[in-house]
């Protein structure tokens, strides 16, 4: 029915009360049909004709006092269907309200209507009272388990596009299911309903044919007919139960991936409604997770924006780390900034870091800050890198390459690397926190930056930098320069071309 109730709605949305008329009307006649030819055949009548006028009288009676076509809950459904301009939440609202007020018109319905066909057709086929009687007795039993079936599989199912459709891919009636737990309760009244209703037909079956009373074999075609057509009967009313889920599983599925664009519909006024919003505001919570940490990782290093989302804001308490630290500074860039616009000056800068950001990451290092003109990366703090002083000598290198690629001699940098204990942790306070290296290492970093100006050379690295690293190709001693603030000197080595 799923199927049949999204061709209905998208082909006549407009008039859809009046089509769902038209798509209920078939089942019925053949349903409460059946029943009425039980009756003509328990009577030894032949009047299964007049019977069937009689029965499709009542139905076309039954469909319009249970669907009420034009109802003023679905003109706005309705008319969002033909293009109007229509609040989208009040529309999805009045199906909503139309539910919660047409789930107890059905089930009042179909046991009059079951009732009603029960006597009238017992009329058409001559049975005395007493038979009307019980064939009215019957019908009440028969058309109140119809009823129990149609009160939430028919009403649910048959708006579930209308509201898929409306609400879309908004948040528009997440809010409105009942959140009581009724999944379980309907669900196992109507599969009770079926199988009553199809119970009461095999038994009045066996008792129409007399073949069965000779040969009881007869009794199991019986079951197997009637348990065949209980069976598709009980997976059409399934279906608005095992949709929903079959959406969250699929939807879990998404978000598994990484995949948070797709809102489930929320389509049914029970607590799997109430799951499918719930899903939908977890999944809303998810991706502002992912668009934070994108933002966050835009202006703080990757990796640390990644581990203080997952690991709090406590992470970095302060810690003593061997790390190796590297200064990166134009050469001469107050007169380009005083030469060009704002504009220019920035993007130079932007470009510069361009190719600093990237190669500094790549080797396991964390851009600290940036200075202006400059930037200070660390390697080996707060993610651990074991030969990181070989990492900030190969990224230095790296660096040199690109800018002399990109700038050719128009930029010039230096670069100062030093190797030692800091502390590392977050430094801060009044709501404004980052996280730092601190200590005489990253001092002398930059003393050695600021010494290439002096040695001509674009990196230059200290002894203790040189003493960590691997390999020493291509070390030049420059030999030992009093830095300020040292009351020793400290030995550089610059790099071969």
């Amino acid at each position: 029915m799923d199927r049949i109730f999204q061709w209905v709605w998208d082909r006549y949305g407009s008039r859809y009360s009046w089509a769902i008329c038209a798509v209920i009307f078939p089942p019925g006649l053949f349903i409460f049909g059946s029943y009425s030819m039980v009756v003509v055949a328990f009577e030894r009548s032949d009047r299964f004709l007049a019977a069937l006028v009689v029965t499709a009288l009542v139905m076309a009676l039954r469909v319009v006092l249970i669907v009420l076509p034009g109802s003023r809950e679905l003109q706005l459904m309705e008319k969002w269907a033909a293009g109007h301009d229509v609040d989208r939440a009040a529309a999805v609202e009045g199906t909503f309200t139309y539910t919660r007020k047409v789930s107890l018109r059905v089930l009042v319905a179909d046991t009059i209507t079951g009732a009603l066909l029960g006597v009238l057709v017992g009329v058409v086929a001559g049975a005395s009272h007493g038979r009307l009687i019980q064939y009215g007795i019957v019908g009440v039993a028969f058309g109140a388990a119809v009823g129990v079936i149609n009160m939430h599989s028919f009403v649910e199912g048959s708006l579930r596009p209308a509201r898929a459709a409306i609400a879309g891919d908004t948040g528009v009636g997440d809010h409105l299911p009942r959140s009581r737990p009724t999944f379980a309760t309907w669900s196992s009244m109507s599969l009770l309903a079926v199988a009553f209703v199809f119970c009461v037909a095999g038994a009045t079956l066996a008792s129409v044919i007399d073949r069965a009373r000779v040969d009881p074999v007869v009794s199991i075609l019986i079951a197997g007919v009637v348990t065949l057509v209980s069976g598709q009967i009980a997976v059409m009313v399934s279906v608005p139960y095992l949709r929903p889920i079959r959406d969250l599983a699929e939807g879990t599925e998404r978000v598994a991936v990484g995949d948070y664009s797709q809102r489930l519909p929320v389509v049914q006024d029970d607590d799997l409604g109430a799951l499918a919003a719930s899903f939908n505001r977890m999944q809303a919570g998810l991706a502002e997770r992912q668009r934070l940490q994108a933002a966050f990782g835009t202006y703080v290093d990757p990796a640390l924006a990644t581990r203080l989302i997952e690991q709090g804001d406590d992470l970095f308490r302060g810690e003593r780390r061997e790390v190796t630290v590297m200064f990166v500074d134009v050469r001469n860039f107050t007169p380009f900034a005083e030469a060009n616009t704002a504009e220019d000056t920035v993007a130079r800068l932007n470009a510069l870091f361009e190719i600093i950001v990237p190669a500094v990451v790549t080797a396991g290092g964390h851009v600290n800050r940036f200075l202006g003109d400059g930037a200070m990366a660390v390697f080996g703090a707060p993610n651990d890198l074991v030969e990181h002083a070989d990492a900030a000598v190969s990224t230095a290198v790296l660096i040199q390459r690109g800018v002399a690629e990109q700038f050719g001699g128009s930029l010039r940098i230096g670069i100062g690397i030093n190797t030692g204990e800091v502390i590392a942790g977050t430094i801060g306070g009044g709501g404004h926190l980052e996280f730092a290296v601190i200590g005489d290492t990253t001092n002398v970093a930059a003393r050695i930056e600021q010494l290439t100006k002096t040695t001509g050379d674009a990196i230059l690295i200290t002894q203790r930098t040189a003493d960590r690293m691997t390999r020493r190709d291509g070390l030049i001693d420059r030999g030992s320069h009093a830095l300020k603030g040292k009351s020793d000197a400290v030995r550089v080595f610059g790099l071969a071309p």
